[in-house]
């Protein structure tokens, strides 16, 4: 049986602001939600504000958005470096690095400053076990994972994850949010690595890359046939780009891990990228080069 809560949430908080996160922050504002967005440091909130901007004048230069638009926008998001800051928000997105660990010490800094019982927290791991997850909090039943893919601006699919703790009602409002609020598809996945998505996705990337690696063919070559060929809007090595390479061998070697089949284990050519700090577009250098990134 479906629960509702009444209580729109309308105060949103955003742990990071890359990629992912400035994506989650940049639907929410544009949706003239109260965005709440915490990072480590100065540094970090210059590099996400230049992120937003650079997404945001894409949209006014495509049509999508008024330069009145994208300014109310911009005014929607507020950064702090205070985790505490965030104790207001009804819905707050954990958006940082896909590593366990940190995961762990920011979920429980974020579970301390959410008193509410009723405040939603959510992370937005693509690889690693919720359930795993769940342990750095104290408030299991309001605890869940949202898979937003990238750009989260644009991709309407977000996938959502319970753990056997957390409160139907808890994913109930969750996905009402999503879809009613912010205008996303969801589907519900298990709590397995990968979900429903990356164990599909996963093995098809890394099976470009051990092709690129093997010298059977190039990036070029082996994107243009699959966009050409199986009408797939962008190549799997220009998307692992896009995605970030770090992302991606991350999520190959928590599948490997966890299922111990080949088609998953990262190949020696993604970890060499990743080791040189080659990541993809986030950096200027992947597969491809970016020479003007956000």
């Amino acid at each position: 049986m479906r629960h509702t809560d009444p209580a729109p949430v309308l105060r949103v908080g955003v742990v990071g602001c890359g990629i992912m996160g400035a994506g989650i922050a940049e639907v929410c504002a544009r949706r003239d939600l109260d965005v709440l967005v915490a990072v480590t440091s100065t540094d970090s909130e210059r590099r996400g504000r230049r992120r937003l901007q650079a997404s945001l004048d894409r949209a006014v230069a495509s049509g999508k958005l008024s330069v009145t638009e994208r300014d109310g926008v911009l005014e929607n998001i507020t950064f702090t470096t205070d985790l505490g800051r965030l104790r207001t928000r009804q819905f707050t997105v954990e958006a940082i690095t896909e590593d366990e660990k940190h995961k762990h010490a920011v979920l429980r800094e974020l579970d301390r400053a959410l008193p509410d019982p009723s405040a939603l927290l959510a992370s937005t791991t693509s690889s690693l076990s919720l359930g795993r997850l769940c342990d750095a909090v104290t408030r299991k039943g309001r605890f869940l994972g949202t898979h937003f893919f990238s750009p989260a601006q644009s991709t309407p699919l977000v996938e959502l994850i319970g753990t056997p703790f957390t409160d139907g009602a808890a994913l109930d409002r969750a996905e009402l949010f999503l879809t009613k609020t912010l205008g996303k598809e969801v589907i519900r996945a298990g709590d397995r690595s990968g979900f429903v998505v990356n164990r599909l996705l996963v093995p098809y990337l890394v099976s470009a890359v051990r092709m690129l690696e093997s010298g059977f063919a190039g990036a070029e070559d082996i994107d243009r046939a699959m966009v050409l060929g199986c009408a797939h809007p962008v190549g799997p090595l220009k998307l692992a780009d896009h995605i970030g390479l770090d992302t991606v061998a991350s999520a190959a070697l928590s599948l490997f891990t966890a299922f111990a089949e080949p088609q998953y284990e990262p190949p020696a050519l993604l970890r060499q990228l990743v080791d040189e700090g080659r990541l993809g577009r986030k950096t200027g250098r992947g597969f491809y080069d970016y020479p003007h990134t956000d």
